[in-house]
């Protein structure tokens, strides 16, 4: 009867606290996965995530709690993020690497036919 009640109320009304109570949930769970994923990445990955993600067995409560908190376009999304930064990040990484003078192709001399 009480959820009658409430859901007979208002129907047009949105309510932000809930809105906003599942978002911070669903931030605080994605934080929680990723902070596990950066802690242990020096493990094997043998988890598959959304878009390819791959991540360890430490951290797959985490991930049933990330998938749990947030709507499927959210962890698909994040996931997107988060691959994509790693992608530039070691990119940038092993820029820094090669970093040193630059070898230039150098110019080609032709030399005129000899056909006299």
């Amino acid at each position: 009867m009480a959820m009658e009640n409430y859901a007979s109320r208002d129907i047009d009304k949105i309510h932000t606290d809930v809105l906003s109570q599942s978002r911070q949930a669903c931030y605080k769970a994605r934080d929680a996965f990723f902070a596990c994923l950066e802690k242990e990445s020096d493990k094997k990955p043998t988890e598959i995530g959304s878009v390819g993600l791959q991540y360890p067995a430490e951290c797959k409560k985490s991930r049933v709690e990330f998938e749990k908190n947030c709507i499927p376009a959210w962890v698909k999304h994040f996931d997107r993020l988060y691959c994509r930064d790693k992608t530039a990040q070691r990119l940038l990484e092993d820029k820094a690497i090669r970093r040193g003078p630059l070898s230039l192709p150098q110019p080609y001399t032709i030399k005129p036919s000899s056909s006299s």
